[in-house]
C-alpha cells in the first residue's frame, strides 16, 4: 500500500474547511478563533497567503514582515483585509491546492497548516467534527519536527501516544489521547488540554501557559 499523497490530504482539507464556510453566518466571520488577534476571516487569509508567491515575492514578504514569523503572517493576511465575506470564501475556493510555499514538503506544510487552522475555527465556533485519520496520521510526525509550529520545544522529555491512531513519538512521561486534541495542544492550543491525560499533561500545560 503506497502512503497517502499529503499534497491531495491538504487539498480536502481544504475543501472540508470551504464547505463549512459556506454556510457561516456573516457574524461568524468576524469571531475570534483559538489563533489570538485573529477572526475567523483572518485564519482564512492565512492559510492561501503564501499560495501565490514566488521564490521574489516570498522574499519580500519576509522582508517586509522584518523576518519576524507573526510580522511575516500578519502581512498576508492584510492583503484580504478589504474582501467581503463572499469575497474571500470565492479567493479561498481558487486555492484548494496548495501551492508556493504551502506545497513545500509533498504539501505536508499545507495539510499541517490548513487543519491546525481548521481547527481553530471549529474549536472556537463550538463546530466539531471527527477529523478523517488518515489526514491526522499525516500530520502528526511533520507537525512534531516543523520549526514554525515549534512543537519540538513543547514536547521535548514527553513521549506523546495517539491513542486512536496507534502513533507514538518521543521518550519521557505520557502525554496521550486522540490525535486531534494531540495535534493542536502540541500546536500551542491550550483549549485542548482538557482531552489529554498521562502524567506529562502537567509539563506540556505549563509550557502551553495553562
Amino acid at each position: 500500500m503506497t502512503d497517502p499523497d499529503p499534497g491531495r490530504l491538504a487539498r480536502d482539507e481544504r475543501a472540508d474547511l470551504a464547505e463549512l464556510l459556506a454556510g457561516l453566518r456573516e457574524e461568524q466571520w468576524d469571531a475570534p478563533t483559538l489563533c489570538t488577534k485573529w477572526r475567523v476571516r483572518d485564519v482564512v487569509a492565512h492559510i492561501i497567503s503564501f499560495d501565490d508567491l514566488g521564490p521574489l515575492g516570498l522574499a519580500g514578504r519576509f522582508a517586509r514582515g522584518r523576518f519576524l514569523p507573526d510580522q511575516v503572517n500578519e502581512v498576508g493576511v492584510q492583503r484580504y483585509t478589504t474582501l467581503t465575506p463572499d469575497e474571500l470564501l470565492a479567493e479561498f475556493t481558487n486555492h484548494l491546492r496548495p501551492a508556493g510555499l504551502t506545497a513545500g514538503f509533498g504539501g505536508r506544510i499545507g495539510l499541517v497548516d490548513g487543519l491546525i487552522h481548521h481547527q481553530d475555527i471549529r474549536r472556537s465556533l463550538g463546530l466539531p467534527r471527527e477529523v478523517p485519520s488518515e489526514r491526522l496520521a499525516a500530520a502528526l510526525p511533520f507537525a512534531r519536527v516543523a520549526p514554525p509550529i515549534r512543537a519540538f520545544s513543547r514536547a521535548r522529555g514527553l513521549r506523546l501516544v495517539a491513542t486512536d491512531l496507534g502513533w507514538t513519538s518521543g521518550g519521557g512521561p505520557v502525554v496521550e489521547g486522540p490525535a486531534e486534541p494531540l495535534l493542536m495542544a502540541i500546536a500551542g492550543r491550550s483549549h485542548a488540554l482538557g482531552e489529554l491525560t498521562g502524567p506529562g499533561t502537567p509539563t506540556l500545560a505549563a509550557r502551553l501557559g495553562a
